[in-house]
């Protein structure tokens, strides 16, 4: 089936972000295409991890059934530092008490098919390569495909290309390194912690050398008698990240191995670069908009993106549908749900990025149930404009003050 040359709503990318977008402004009775480089089912490196806010936006969907017919995890499992904590998810208003876990393979496979059901028209295998303009409006994205080049037109442009967008470049997306970003790589390993209530983290990382790392490891269970186990570490052009990702997680696998029942080979290793806290500027125009891992919308504490890309996916169609200046209303919208938050993560992430503090800091932090108690609430994005107890009034009295004070884009 050839693919359409004209459409009211473009959406490029089917990852969480695009495929919530298209799945929305579908249901609100717009024209939607929807387009990937891929076909699908494809694979895409993350933890495979769905928080409760993540599980809030799958449950808007109505998809609630389908990812807990996976796994179903309580909280997090904390290691380091000679501790271990188990942390229930926290009791939030608006959002569940439970997570899980599913490869990308499937969840981006399903929400895709979400957004064609819901009447989105897909085209699967095209590149987008370049934009037509016109006065900073988009009038056609030009697509590569197996049988060469061609154009859709469109009223409207949703960019979801993920963390590199190229697209985005094409639009002027600029990634400023200064802020904190991640280094992370995915890799899945036969376990009998497969079926384990808890994921778990470790907090402290160590390299070949036994040195300590800015990052941590995790442990997601898939429930299916496999884990995604993975590892991420922190950097900012000043202090770039100095390791290899997947030796880095083969040294991880043999340190825990035992205690989680590893065995075989680690399979599908693969890695990432993760710009974070909305740490890109020129997200929108006249008539289109950054979403998602494209807009850097990732948690700099956890890196933790599925649950913004949902977000940011609905959020746009809304807007769509309510015929709001892009160009304005967008970054203004990304900056009110997440300004504060993202600010004060990328500062507290910076502080981490330094192995001696996070040496000096760490142990402190995990002989505290308290202390990581609030942690898991602001790393976990589970503070919502509900919230009125004081770990909320702490993390907004935080944002607000480092808003006030921080001069890097988005926030300048």
């Amino acid at each position: 089936m050839p693919a359409p040359t004209h459409t009211d709503v473009l959406v490029v990318g089917a990852g969480p972000a695009g495929s919530a977008a298209a799945t929305w402004a579908a249901h609100y009775g717009l024209d939607v295409v929807l387009a990937d480089a891929a076909v699908f089912p494809r694979d895409k490196t993350c933890g495979d991890g769905l928080t409760p806010r993540a599980i809030g936006e799958l449950h808007r969907l109505g998809l609630t059934d389908w990812v807990f017919a996976h796994t179903v995890n309580q909280g997090l499992r904390a290691h380091g530092f000679g501790q271990r904590l188990e942390l229930p998810w926290p009791q939030v208003e608006g959002l569940p008490d439970r997570g899980s876990a599913v490869p990308r393979t499937e969840l981006d496979d399903h929400l895709r098919t979400t957004a064609l059901k819901a009447g989105a028209v897909g085209v699967e295998g095209a590149r987008a390569i370049d934009a037509r303009l016109d006065g900073g409006r988009v009038r056609a994205v030009t697509f590569r495909g197996a049988e060469g080049t061609f154009e859709i037109e469109c009223e409207r442009l949703v960019v979801a290309d993920g963390v590199r967008s190229p697209l985005g470049k094409v639009l002027g997306r600029e990634w400023h390194r200064d802020t904190v970003y991640a280094v992370a790589g995915r890799s899945y390993v036969t376990s009998t912690m497969s079926d384990d209530p808890w994921i778990s983290s470790h907090l402290e990382l160590r390299g070949e050398e036994g040195q300590i790392l800015s990052g941590y490891g995790w442990v997601f269970p898939l429930g299916d008698g496999s884990v995604n186990l993975g590892a991420g570490t922190l950097a900012t052009s000043k202090r770039p990240a100095d390791v290899a990702i997947k030796p880095l997680m083969k040294v991880y696998a043999d340190t825990i191995g035992d205690e989680f029942g590893l065995s075989g080979e680690l399979r599908n290793p693969t890695s990432a670069l993760l710009p974070m806290g909305g740490a890109v500027s020129n997200v929108a125009g006249p008539n289109w908009a950054l979403i998602g891992d494209a807009a850097a919308c990732i948690n700099p504490l956890n890196g933790e993106g599925i649950d913004y890309g949902l977000e940011t996916g609905r959020f746009i169609a809304d807007m769509l549908v309510a015929g709001d200046p892009l160009e304005t209303a967008w970054p203004a919208l990304l900056t009110e749900h997440y300004g504060e938050a993202f600010s004060v993560a990328r500062r507290l992430a910076g502080v981490f990025s330094n192995p001696k503090l996070l040496t000096a800091l760490g142990p402190v932090g995990m002989r505290s149930d308290f202390l990581m108690t609030l942690a898991l609430r602001w790393m976990g994005n589970l503070v919502t404009e509900q919230d009125r107890d004081r770990a909320a009034r702490i993390w907004r009295w935080a944002g607000r003050r480092s808003v006030a004070i921080d001069a890097r884009p988005p926030f300048s």
